[in-house]
């Protein structure tokens, strides 16, 4: 059976890069968004208390439900010209004598 690789509604709110808030045994914190799964984020955050850094080594992954944004990164918009350009840049050797 297939993966269901679609992003969801709420999935598309979030990017790499995002500054997000969340709550973890019953407290916020606010954290960055590093990676993007099929229904949840992995959050770096930093927090004070040495129990909170011992059990998640300041990494957690979140459900994108239970995350609310602060401030969005900012986006680069990717012309698909320069892609292709790119890439043929990339996959031509150099000839050697």
């Amino acid at each position: 059976m297939a993966k269901n690789t679609e992003v969801s509604e709420a999935q598309s709110k979030f990017h790499v890069g995002d500054e997000v808030s969340f709550k973890i045994e019953k407290k916020t914190f606010k954290g960055y968004v590093d990676k993007s799964y099929t229904n949840s984020f992995l959050i770096t955050f930093e927090s004070d208390d040495p129990e909170i850094i011992d059990k998640y080594h300041k990494k957690v992954v979140i459900n994108n439900r239970h995350l609310k944004m602060i401030k969005a990164a900012p986006r680069v918009e990717e012309d698909p010209e320069d892609d292709e350009e790119d890439s043929e840049k990339t996959t031509k050797k150099p000839n050697k004598k």
